[in-house]
């Protein structure tokens, strides 16, 4: 659960984002005092509550299918998906939007003062017009009540202020024309930058919310000798069963893991966004699990966000799937071995649990090739420091939102896919499901299946 201090950190956070929308779309694209700038004043206002308070709030609900969590999950994740898109559209606009902004100011300026506003009415004061020449036959004209009049004005001038000549610091107010063009540019960075980020949502929704791609990855490993080659492990994290994703969700990752025809399965954590008792039907479809060599489970940093880890463990063994709670079992393929271990998940420690690896590889055959089940990419590390062959994670969902992507990839040691740290291969899958927003771009959910091969191969 989310502390008070990052409640406040989230809601500050939320209101500095939504002055810059507001300024973009609702000072840059309406009038002062209309209605339409109260309506996107207001809207903005519920906007920039809504999205940490769908983070804050969602928690409390019961996250179960009839549960209320989804008529708030729905809408306010959603809404964190439109805006981070938005709030990407509007700061790549922000270049060619000055760019034009600074052009027709610079062609008003070199039109002249006067330029794209409407004429004002010219006044000739009295002390104005005794500097200008007189017309022919003027001077015989003007009599003694015309030089009274003289001195009189000229006697009040003293009373009158100055007029101060204009300086050339002070920036003239912008012309009808330059307002005009700010507005319908306002407009339409609005309008550009909105449908791009609807338009992306849209598309990101329909990938997060259809099947999982499946990747099949050929792994190559020094121990594996010809009787292994070919051991096929099926595997799947990141779940996320909760108010966006139910049982249904689960039936569908388990009719397309049984088609793999995996020799074993692996569920690498953060398999639900709740507790046991109000998310344990949901994945009672695990029960329908074929492999071989059976099905594993390790906790994910989900798991303990919510009291009852040890109620989540209940629930994977009375569906048959077993959890390896920093243990090793032993997997024999044609009269060979190979050594499936997995640990807790490192966000287990706030609680006095964690990872043990040292005590999950006790007393192993060093010669045999060591499979580890470990949520984080990051505990490679330790894995390549106990001569780990294979670890197979989650928990990065491959960034899950371009460009999210990239620090994702800053942030471990490989995000997606296969790769290596020191000696040990890490093989992080992208993930079944979302969290936050239901939206994947350029990250599709997925379901890999990896082939062992023997490094001669």
């Amino acid at each position: 659960m989310l502390g008070i201090g990052m409640w406040v950190l989230m809601l500050a956070g939320s209101g500095a984002i939504h002055y810059y929308l507001w300024i973009r779309l609702v000072r840059d694209t309406s009038r002062p005092a209309t209605l339409g700038r109260r309506l996107g004043t207001g809207a903005v206002v519920v906007s920039a509550l809504a999205a940490p308070g769908t983070r804050i709030v969602t928690p409390l609900f019961d996250p179960s299918q009839d549960g209320a969590g989804r008529w708030v999950a729905w809408p306010g994740y959603t809404l964190i998906g439109v805006l981070i898109y938005l709030l990407m559209g509007l700061v790549v606009l922000e270049v060619p939007r000055a760019f034009l902004v600074r052009r027709w100011r610079r062609a008003e300026r070199d039109a002249g003062p006067g330029a794209g506003r409407d004429a004002e009415p010219v006044t000739v004061s009295a002390v104005g017009a005794a500097d200008a020449p007189a017309a022919s036959g003027t001077a015989d004209a003007v009599g003694a009540s015309g030089a009274a009049d003289a001195s009189d004005l000229a006697g009040g001038a003293d009373a009158a202020e100055p007029v101060a000549p204009a300086s050339e610091e002070t920036p003239a107010p912008p012309s009808r024309l330059l307002v005009g063009r700010r507005l319908f540019l306002g407009r339409a960075v609005g309008v550009l930058a909105g449908a791009t980020a609807l338009g992306t949502v849209g598309h990101g929704m329909s990938v997060a919310l259809g099947d999982p791609l499946i990747k099949r990855v050929p792994v190559t490993l020094s121990k594996v000798n010809a009787r292994l080659a070919g051991l096929r492990i099926a595997v799947v994290s990141d779940v996320h069963l909760g108010p966006m994703l139910g049982r249904s969700h689960t039936e569908r990752i388990v009719r397309m893991i049984n088609e793999l025809e995996a020799d074993l399965v692996a569920i690498v954590g953060d398999l639900a966004d709740g507790t046991a008792s109000q998310l344990g039907p949901a994945a009672r479809p695990f029960k329908g699990l074929e492999s071989r060599y059976g099905s594993y489970f390790v906790t994910g940093n989900h798991e303990y966000l919510y009291d009852g880890v040890e109620d989540w463990l209940d629930e994977m063994r009375a569906v048959g799937v077993r959890p390896l709670v920093n243990e090793r079992v032993e997997i024999r393929h044609n009269g060979t071995f190979l050594d499936l271990a997995g640990v807790e998940d490192l966000a287990g420690e706030e609680t006095g649990r964690g990872p043990d690896l040292e005590r999950a590889l006790a007393g192993r055959d060093t010669s045999r090739p060591v499979v580890l089940l470990a949520h984080q990419p990051v505990f490679a590390e330790e894995a390549a420091r106990h001569g780990v062959d294979l670890q197979l994670s989650g928990h990065t969902h491959g960034g899950q939102m371009f460009p999210l992507t990239g620090v994702t990839a800053l942030s471990n040691p490989v995000s997606a896919g296969l790769g290596k740290v020191d000696d040990t291969t890490l093989y992080v899958t992208s993930g079944a499901g979302f969290f936050g927003p239901p939206v994947r771009v350029g990250v599709p959910p997925d379901i890999t299946l990896l082939e062992l091969r023997p490094a001669d191969h």
